[in-house]
């Protein structure tokens, strides 16, 4: 929360009114930009004799939901704890509140600020909302408005995706083992390889993929043909490749899960498949049926033969018949019974049981099928869970930096083997996240993980809030500044405490480039 300040008297006989204002936008809608709210707010401030004492913002973040959105997250937060120095909250029209698809969550949010005494006010609308019969109507349609411009948005963005795969491109996804992504421009004129990470700034620019080293092709190929002529498993082709130290395009060991992706992939046979699952409206990912698949042949040279890579298939439906619920606990009862104890690590090395992944898959979490079967896992394996949920979440706020700095025209690229993210080839940042762990008295706190970080010139840590499901703050610091400190807390001195930031935008200015003529 930003605190700023209005200085105009109110109208004659009117107290001056304490007021919030909320400001979002998400990417594609350039029109409602900050500046632009900010200007109109402070121009209703103005005449209304509002004081404007505090900011929230949510720059670049989509209103189809709470999630992602810190700004509205502290805002609520700020209100509902007492916290809040202010009886109204000022918010540009009901779009920018939210695009929620379901309306009544958008009336939710709005009914917890009311609850709590503090009123909300739309100052480009043609309503007051001030309760009256007509003002909730007109609400209740411009959120039904809000709401169906977001699903005809993403119905032309799906249009628009299924064209470009139709005609040859790539959209979205890391290329894959023994392949890579080639940047062309509008011409068809290669630009570039992209490593991980890397993506075209261009709205102009396409991508297509390509073969890789020759001797990620030779191991794709190797592993095609020793699994149809030897039969044997996905997890024992794994063990071999582990033992001759080869490793995935990511890195890291084989695993069955790797290498069934691989052999199923119809990349190698010149094919583009797309639209196998969706995440429609920052709603659950759910997987298609075969028929909604869009699938676009002779894209680029094959690496495997279409007759072997078929003979492939057969094999691996063999292998991996339909098993019932019923059937896959049953599988992993006998594999309890055999080793005592189970684990992701346990599932996945034995031939005879399902991996892991299919559990999650199929019951929603491993837990839940250690749950059916009536095994007790581990007092650590809720903490080992949340552990990878929050890896996911870093990454995913390390690719929304990366994406967000190359707009702005500068360069930043992670390296997976140290963990550091270097800017402008120039800079480099350690980037940890720390789960919110409260004190006995309430008190919420963190461990910076600082002194485990590669050495870096800056440190980064994203602080979660209570119950580890949103990000409260980023900490941007320093390495010299946070060294020695350990533990963290909500209020940590005014020097350390000028450091942590609603988001990373301070970070992607830093990243910013300046003309030369601009510099001097």
């Amino acid at each position: 929360m930003d605190k700023v300040a209005t200085a105009r008297d109110p109208p004659a006989g009117r107290r001056r009114v304490r007021a919030a204002q909320y400001l979002r936008m998400s990417t594609e809608h350039q029109t409602y930009s900050i500046e632009n709210q900010r200007d109109a707010i402070r121009d209703y401030a103005d005449i209304m004799g509002y004081e404007i004492v505090a900011s929230y913002e949510d720059a670049g973040r989509s209103g189809l939901n709470l999630g992602g959105r810190p700004g509205l997250q502290q805002l609520l937060a700020d209100v509902e704890s007492g916290n809040a120095d202010f009886e109204t909250v000022v918010v540009y029209d009901v779009s920018r509140w939210g695009r929620f698809q379901n309306i009544d969550e958008s009336a939710a949010y709005e009914y917890r600020c009311q609850m709590a005494g503090v009123r909300i006010e739309f100052c480009a609308e043609q309503f007051a909302n001030d309760g009256s019969i007509g003002s909730d109507v007109l609400k209740a349609i411009k959120r039904s408005m809000a709401a169906e411009h977001s699903r005809m948005l993403s119905q032309k963005v799906f249009v628009g995706q299924a064209r470009l795969i139709r005609m040859g491109f790539r959209q979205g996804g890391k290329a894959g083992f023994g392949l890579r992504r080639l940047l062309v421009d509008q011409h068809g004129h290669p630009k570039g390889i992209l490593s991980s990470y890397e993506y075209k700034n261009l709205q102009s620019d396409r991508i297509v993929l390509i073969h890789g080293p020759p001797d990620e092709v030779a191991t794709v190929r190797w592993i095609f043909k020793h699994f149809v002529r030897t039969r044997k498993t996905q997890l024992e082709v794994a063990r071999t490749l582990n033992k001759r130290g080869a490793l995935t395009d990511l890195g890291r060991p084989w695993t069955r899960e790797s290498v069934h992706s691989l052999l199923t992939n119809e990349n190698y046979i010149g094919n583009s498949v797309w639209n196998r699952g969706s995440t429609k409206l920052k709603g659950h990912r759910f997987h298609n049926p075969p028929d909604q698949w869009l699938r676009v042949e002779n894209v680029l040279e094959p690496i495997v033969d279409r007759k072997l890579f078929k003979r492939a298939q057969t094999l691996l439906k063999t292998i991996h018949r339909h098993m019932s619920n019923q059937e896959m606990l049953d599988a992993l009862k006998a594999l309890l019974a055999r080793r005592g104890a189970l684990s992701t690590f346990i599932i996945d090395g034995d031939p005879d049981c399902p991996p892991a992944q299919r559990y999650w898959w199929r019951f929603g979490s491993l837990g839940k099928a250690y749950e059916l079967i009536g095994y007790q896992a581990p007092k650590n394996y809720r903490h080992i869970s949340v552990n990878r949920r929050l890896d996911t979440v870093k990454l995913q706020v390390i690719q929304d930096f990366l994406a967000e700095v190359e707009k702005r025209g500068a360069v930043a690229a992670y390296e997976a083997e140290t963990g550091l993210v270097w800017i402008n080839e120039e800079i480099t940042v350690a980037i940890a996240i720390a789960r919110c762990r409260v004190s006995h008295f309430g008190y919420p706190r963190w461990f910076s993980k600082a002194d485990r970080q590669p050495l870096s010139d800056i440190f980064v840590l994203i602080r979660m809030s209570p119950g580890d499901l949103a990000i409260r703050d980023y900490l941007i610091a320093p390495v010299g500044e946070i060294a020695g400190k350990p533990d963290l807390h909500a209020h940590n001195g005014a020097r350390l405490d000028s450091y942590v930031f609603p988001t990373l935008t301070p970070l992607v200015v830093l990243a910013e480039r300046a003309a030369v003529e601009m510099a001097i």
